[in-house]
Order: structure tokens, then C-alpha cells, then sequence
């Protein structure tokens, strides 16, 4: 009966409705009574030949019955409302913790993982405590109001419920270890069968291309047989609880009967004592036997409770605690100063002193080979980490002293893999801002050449997508990202491999247009090919995680090195498509 603390926090959060519910159903419970002491009354006049009081009787019973209705119903719209009150702001927080812990969380968690805590765990919260803990307390008021109303009326009968009772409220506690440790496999389990589906789903295109749909299916299949013997085993100690329960329950309330028919005997109680006490013994056990039903209920609540603290507290990579708005009144100037870092477990550093600025209201175009460094350093400007060594400024604050939501406001990020959602382009374009016209929307989607296309479409901007716009071709995605981010009108514009689905012509057209229409903001291209960048105000070149060179594209050509390695292999690649 040890209550989780993660669902004693979910109660906390409805506190006035859920004690409201409560008592509501210890009103229900006691109309129970009620209609037992009445019976009790009828049952004795009959057996004593006397009719009088019995339409009385049976008007109270009938009476008692409608209360009873219309107690339960507020009840459980009481209970539906208190539990979905936790529900709704349960997930909402920790949505907004995940999007405080940031991408780098999903870098070891699975997303599948955490959706089953998201929508599965959460759900069982709200039985949980909706349910199972208001009759969890009306379980341990009641039954002892009723063993002092017996004691008053038959006390011979408490020799045979107060050990049952016991029994059926304790007895279980005894495996209790093992249901927690039962639990917690099988919650594990149901998330890895979870996370392993929506992979499954998400990648069926790779899985059918590689041909390895039907290995795949079995692996399910395996995870499946696997969920199915964990969920057996919980419930073979569940059934033992219940087991426990049921054998308390109904040998409680024939030890009880037989004493209070051997009272009668011997006439040491009257007719109405001996009747009161035979109802008044079964309802003594009511709300244990509610109580059983509602545990199976919310144990999914139990079961989840472990990984939703785990990721409600879950650690973020960077800290909060910058205070400053990042309300630039102009494009900021960007600056790395000799800025290290490694990944967390690695040996050697993914970035080694790397310095440079990216002038304010310019363009900085970032390139180097593969490995280079060059994505890390936007995961850094983003702070989903922070550098070992060295800083990072923004209009000359380091970025860790501005607020997390302000910082990722202020720079807007295109990258090469773009997510779009099941909605209309217009709906997918106003994530980035509301409250944007139809013709920002089209100003902002000539910009990234993209507008003509969605003009074609029979409903234009009104055009459902599919998820993650699959109705697009990886072209149109980009570029429908690029819009979003114009429109997100944010000081810092990043492209990281933005325009890589595009075509190399198209794509140097395409981010000189995107430079001309980001109006005078700080502008950061990350890029593999080259043509995307060449014309770029200067270039910074990684190498190994160090600043192999810093200029404009004819002096790093004419220089050599690296950046002219990249220039010579991207002809002969042209060369070679060409032929």
C-alpha cells in the first residue's frame, strides 16, 4: 500500500478534486450501509410476523438506491475530471522538460521509449490515481467505522473478521518486493516493444530497400513473446494477491455468519442484531474487494512510475542559467574564442581551439570535410552542449548567459533533415510564426523557391502534407524549411546542408536568393558542396577540428591546402557525372 512518491506528486497537482472524489465515494460506501441496516430492520419484522414498518422500509431502501446513483455519478465525473487534470499536466511538464533536456537526450534515449512514458505511462497515472487512491482511502476509513458499529451489535462476530480483514489488507504486502521487481521488467519490456514498433514503422522504406522487413518482424515477434512473458509473470503474483484477498474475503464473511448464527442460538442477540450483523459482515469487505479491482486498474501508473521520474528529472546536458532576453536591436556579431570540446566518453577532442567571427549581418560560410567538426560547432551556438574550453559570444555576451528559449529563438536553424507535420504547408509554415499573413507566407516561399510548386498544388497552401511530409519530394522539404525559418524572421540564420537535396546549380541560386532575403541578418552556411558558399562574404575551413584557414573563396583557392583539396574533387565529382 506504499504509494510511489512520482504518484504521490501526480495527486498533489488535483488535490480539491481528487479529496472531492473521495468523499464522494465514502458517501457512496456508506449508502451501502444504509441499505444493509435497512434490510436488516425489513428481515427482522418479517421473521417476527410484522408488516408494519415494511413499506417504510422498502421506500428507505429505494431511496437509498437512487442516492447511491446519483452520488456515483458525480463521483466519477469528479474522478474523470481530477484524473484528467493530472494527465494534461503531467505530460505538459514533462513535454516542456524534454524540450529543455533538447536533442542531446535522444542521443541515448530511445524516442520510442519515451513516447510509451509520454502517452502509455501517463495514462496509467491517471487511473492510478483517480481511482485506486481515493478507494485506497476509503478502504482504510471505512472498514473499521463498520467493526465499531458491530462491536456495538454482535461483538462474537469480530473473532472472525478482524483476523480476515488483516489478512486481506496485509497478507499481500508480502510480495509486494517481488510485484515492484515484476513491475518494473515488464514496464521495460512494454517501452523497448514500443520503441522497437515505432523504428520499425518509421524506417519501413530502409527496411524494405535492405530487405530486411521479414528479420525484422521477427525481432518484433521476439520482443512480443518477450512482453507476453513478463506480463504472465506479474500476474502470477498479482494472482497470488488476489488469491490471498479472495480467500480473506469469503472466509471472513462465513466465519462471521457462523458466529453470529451461533449467537442467535444461544439468544444472546436479537433478530435485528443477528441480520444486522450478517449484511453489515459483507459490506466489511467491499471496499477491500474495490480495492483489488481498482489496484489492476491503475497498474500500468505503478508500473511506469519509475521511468516517468526518471525522465522528469532526467538531467539537462547545458544548465539554465543564463538571465539575459536576446532581444538583439541589430544582427549579432557570432564569435568562437579557442573553443575545445569532446563528446562525452570520447578520447580525442571533435573540436580543437577553433576561433573565428562571423561578422554581424554577414555571411559566414563554414566547410571541411566530413568529420570535421562542422556540425558540432551549431551544436554548440545551440547550446545542446557547452565547450570544455573557450567561448562562444553573441553580440559579445557569451551564450550561456542568455535564457535557453531565448537563445534558440534568436537563430533559426535549417537543417538537412528537415521535419514536417501532418498539416497544411500554411499551418507547417506558421510553427515559425503565428500570426503571419498569407502574404508573408508566399513572400517568405518565393524566397526559398518553393512558391510556384505550392501554387500548382490543387489546394496551394491549404495541401494536407503527409507525416514528416512524405507527399514532398526531399527537394520541396528543404525548401518548405526554409521558408519556415524566413518567416521566423530570427537574427541568426543557419543553414546546416540546407539545400543538399537540391541540385548543385539550383543550390548556389538558391542560397544567394535565401542570403538576399534574409535582410541584413547574421547568416551561417554549413555545407558540403561548394557552390552553395563560394560566394559567401568569408569561409571559414575545419579540418581535424581546427581552423585550417579563414577567406574569401579565390585566396583559399589560390592558397592551397585543404579548401582547394575540396575545390579540385568537387570538379572532377562534376566531371564525373557529366561524363
Amino acid at each position: 500500500m506504499i504509494v510511489h512518491p512520482e504518484l504521490r506528486r501526480a495527486a498533489r497537482r488535483a488535490r480539491r478534486p481528487l479529496l472531492t472524489a473521495t468523499l464522494l465515494h465514502a458517501a457512496v460506501t456508506l449508502t451501502h450501509l444504509a441499505q444493509a441496516a435497512l434490510l436488516a430492520l425489513a428481515l427482522a419484522d418479517l421473521s417476527r410476523g410484522r408488516a408494519g414498518h415494511l413499506p417504510w422500509l422498502i421506500a428507505g431502501v429505494l431511496a437509498v438506491v437512487l442516492a447511491r446513483a446519483g452520488l456515483g455519478a458525480w463521483q466519477r465525473r469528479t474522478a474523470t475530471r481530477a484524473g484528467a487534470h493530472v494527465r494534461v499536466a503531467l505530460r505538459d511538464e514533462l513535454l516542456a522538460h524534454l524540450g529543455r533536456l533538447g536533442p542531446a537526450h535522444l542521443d541515448t534515449a530511445r524516442a520510442g521509449a519515451v513516447r510509451t512514458t509520454l502517452v502509455d505511462g501517463v495514462e496509467g497515472v491517471d487511473a492510478y490515481v483517480s481511482r485506486y487512491l481515493p478507494q485506497l482511502l476509503v478502504t482504510l476509513a471505512v472498514p473499521p467505522l463498520v467493526l465499531a458499529a458491530l462491536a456495538a451489535v454482535e461483538p462474537a462476530v469480530l473473532l472472525g473478521l478482524v483476523p480476515a480483514l488483516l489478512l486481506a489488507l496485509f497478507g499481500p504486502r508480502a510480495w509486494d518486493r517481488l510485484l515492484a521487481a515484476r513491475g518494473r521488467a515488464h514496464w521495460d519490456t512494454y517501452e523497448a516493444l514500443g520503441a522497437d514498433y515505432l523504428e520499425a514503422l518509421q524506417g519501413m522504406p530502409a527496411l524494405r530497400a535492405a530487405g530486411a522487413v521479414g528479420r525484422t518482424r521477427a525481432r518484433l515477434e521476439r520482443r512480443s513473446a518477450a512482453l507476453h512473458r513478463a506480463t504472465v509473470a506479474k500476474l502470477r503474483v498479482s494472482l497470488v494477491d488476489t488469491g490471498i484477498t479472495d480467500l480473506a474475503v469469503q472466509g471472513g464473511t462465513a466465519a462471521a455468519a457462523l458466529l453470529a448464527g451461533w449467537s442467535a442460538v444461544g439468544g444472546a442477540t436479537t433478530a435485528t442484531g443477528t441480520y444486522l450483523a450478517l449484511l453489515l459482515a459483507s459490506e466489511c469487505f467491499r471496499p477491500v474487494r474495490d480495492l483489488a479491482r481498482e489496484w489492476h486498474a491503475g497498474y500500468l501508473g505503478v508500473s511506469a512510475a519509475d521511468g516517468i521520474a526518471a525522465l522528469r528529472t532526467a538531467a539537462p546536458a547545458v544548465q539554465d542559467t543564463g538571465t539575459a532576453p536576446a532581444d538583439w536591436p541589430h544582427p549579432p556579431e557570432l564569435r568562437f574564442e579557442k573553443v575545445r570540446f569532446a563528446y562525452h566518453g570520447a578520447r580525442a577532442s571533435v573540436l580543437d581551439g577553433v576561433s573565428f567571427t562571423a561578422p554581424a549581418g554577414r555571411t559566414t560560410a563554414i566547410v571541411g570535410p566530413s568529420g570535421a567538426g562542422k556540425s558540432t560547432l551549431l551544436a554548440l551556438l545551440l547550446r545542446h552542449h557547452d565547450p570544455d574550453e573557450g567561448r562562444i559570444t553573441l553580440d559579445g555576451r557569451p551564450t550561456t548567459g542568455y535564457r535557453l528559449d531565448a537563445l534558440r529563438r534568436g537563430v533559426a536553424v535549417v537543417s538537412q533533415d528537415t521535419y514536417l507535420f501532418h498539416a497544411t504547408i500554411a499551418d507547417n509554415l506558421r510553427m515559425a510564426r503565428p500570426q503571419a499573413t498569407d502574404a508573408d507566407l508566399a513572400a517568405a516561399a518565393r524566397a526559398a523557391g518553393i512558391h510556384d510548386e505550392i501554387a500548382a498544388l490543387p489546394d496551394g497552401y491549404a495541401t494536407v502534407l503527409g507525416e514528416r511530409g512524405a507527399t514532398l519530394s526531399g527537394g520541396q522539404r528543404q525548401r518548405l524549411a526554409l521558408a519556415r525559418a524566413l518567416l521566423a524572421d530570427a537574427p541568426v540564420l543557419v543553414l546546416d546542408e540546407a539545400t543538399s537535396s537540391v541540385d548543385e546549380r539550383r543550390e548556389a541560386d538558391i542560397v544567394r536568393e535565401l542570403v538576399n532575403a534574409a535582410g541584413g541578418r547574421t547568416v551561417l552556411v554549413i555545407a558540403h558542396r561548394l557552390a552553395a558558399v563560394r560566394h559567401a562574404d568569408h569561409i571559414v575551413v575545419l579540418d581535424g577540428g581546427r581552423v585550417e584557414g579563414i577567406g574569401e573563396h579565390t585566396r583559399l583557392v589560390e592558397a592551397g591546402g585543404v579548401y582547394a583539396r575540396l575545390v579540385e574533387a568537387g570538379r572532377t565529382h562534376r566531371g564525373e557525372s557529366a561524363a
